[in-house]
C-alpha cells in the first residue's frame, strides 16, 4: 500500500464522510468505522479504486479521446476549471444544462447561437443596432458563454465524465448512463456506488480533498494524452519515412525508365548505321510478242 498517498488522503480530510443518519447502504463496504457520528471511509479502499480510475482514464486519453469534467458545487468550480484546462479538457463547473449530453443537438445549436453572437461582437455589427439590442443580445451571449463555455469544442461524445459528488449531479450521471459513457466519479457515503462505473470513495465536499482527487486524475490524464502526442508523431514519422522510400523508388524506377530508353534508342540508331542496304533484284524486260 502507497503509504505516502495515505498519508497525503488523510491530510486533506479525504477520510471524512457524512453524518450517519445521511447514508446510503450501498456504501457500506467502503466504510471503515464512524467516530463522533460521522462516518469514517477506508482509506485503503480509496486508493484501490482511486488507482482504478486513474488507469482508466489514462488508458482513454492515451487512445485520443476526451474526457468531460462535472463539478457544480462552489468548492468544486475552481479545482474543475484548472484541472480541465491543464490537461485541455471538456468541463461543466457552472451549471448542467439537460440534455447535454442526450440532446446534444439542441446544445450544438446553442453553441452556433453564441458563436455567432461573438462574431456580431467582433465584426462590427454591435457598432450598427440600436442600445436596446446591444444589451439583449449581450446578455444572452452572457448567459450562453456561461452555461456552455466549456464545451464550445466538444463536437462528439466525450470518452469518460469524471464528476465531484455523482449525487448532486445526478441528471449528469443518467444521461452518461443512457448513453453508455463511462463514469469516473468521487462519491461520499451518500452515494449510490452502483450507478459508477469507476467510484471513488471519498469526502467530496472539502476543497482540499477535491483538489487533492480531481489533481491526480488530471495528472493520468495528462500522462495518457503525452502517450497519444508521442505514439501520433511516432506514426506521423513512420508515415513520413514509407513516402519518403516511395519517392526513392520511384525516382530510382523512373531513372531506369529513363535509361532503358536510352539504352534503346542507341541500340537502334547503331543497328540503322551498320545494317547493310539490301540491292534489287534485276529483272531485263523483254517487249512482249506480237
Amino acid at each position: 500500500m502507497n503509504t505516502e498517498l495515505i498519508k497525503q488522503l488523510l491530510e486533506a480530510g479525504v477520510h471524512f464522510g457524512h453524518h450517519v443518519s445521511r447514508w446510503n447502504p450501498k456504501m457500506k463496504k467502503f466504510i471503515f468505522g464512524e467516530r463522533s457520528s460521522i462516518y469514517i471511509i477506508d482509506l485503503e479502499k480509496t486508493v484501490d479504486y482511486l488507482n482504478k480510475a486513474r488507469d482508466f482514464v489514462k488508458d482513454i486519453a492515451s487512445k485520443g479521446e476526451m474526457v468531460l469534467f462535472v463539478g457544480t458545487k462552489r468548492q468544486a468550480q475552481d479545482i474543475i476549471l484548472q484541472e480541465s484546462q491543464r490537461s485541455g479538457m471538456y468541463y461543466v463547473k457552472d451549471r448542467w444544462l439537460g440534455g447535454t449530453l442526450t440532446n446534444f443537438k439542441t446544445i450544438r445549436n446553442s453553441i452556433k447561437r453564441l458563436e455567432g453572437i461573438e462574431t456580431m461582437q467582433k465584426d462590427g455589427t454591435f457598432s450598427a443596432i440600436t442600445k436596446k439590442e446591444k444589451a439583449i443580445l449581450t446578455k444572452e451571449m452572457d448567459k450562453l458563454k456561461k452555461n456552455l463555455q466549456g464545451i464550445v469544442s466538444m463536437k462528439k461524445m466525450p470518452g469518460a465524465l469524471f464528476i465531484v459528488d455523482a449525487k448532486k449531479e445526478d441528471i449528469a450521471v443518467k444521461e452518461a448512463r443512457k448513453l453508455g459513457i463511462p463514469i469516473v466519479a468521487i462519491i461520499d457515503t451518500n452515494a449510490d456506488p452502483d450507478m459508477i462505473d469507476y467510484p471513488i470513495p471519498a469526502n467530496d465536499d472539502a476543497m482540499r480533498s477535491i483538489k487533492l482527487l480531481t489533481g491526480l486524475i488530471t495528472d493520468s490524464v495528462v500522462e495518457g494524452k503525452k502517450q497519444f502526442d508521442e505514439s501520433n508523431i511516432a506514426e506521423l514519422a513512420r508515415l513520413q519515412e514509407e513516402e519518403d522510400t516511395k519517392e526513392i523508388k520511384d525516382k530510382e524506377k523512373s531513372e531506369k525508365l529513363v535509361e532503358a530508353i536510352k539504352e534503346t534508342s542507341l541500340k537502334d540508331k547503331e543497328e540503322k548505321r551498320i545494317k547493310p542496304v539490301k540491292k534489287k533484284n534485276y529483272k531485263p524486260q523483254f517487249p512482249k510478242s506480237g
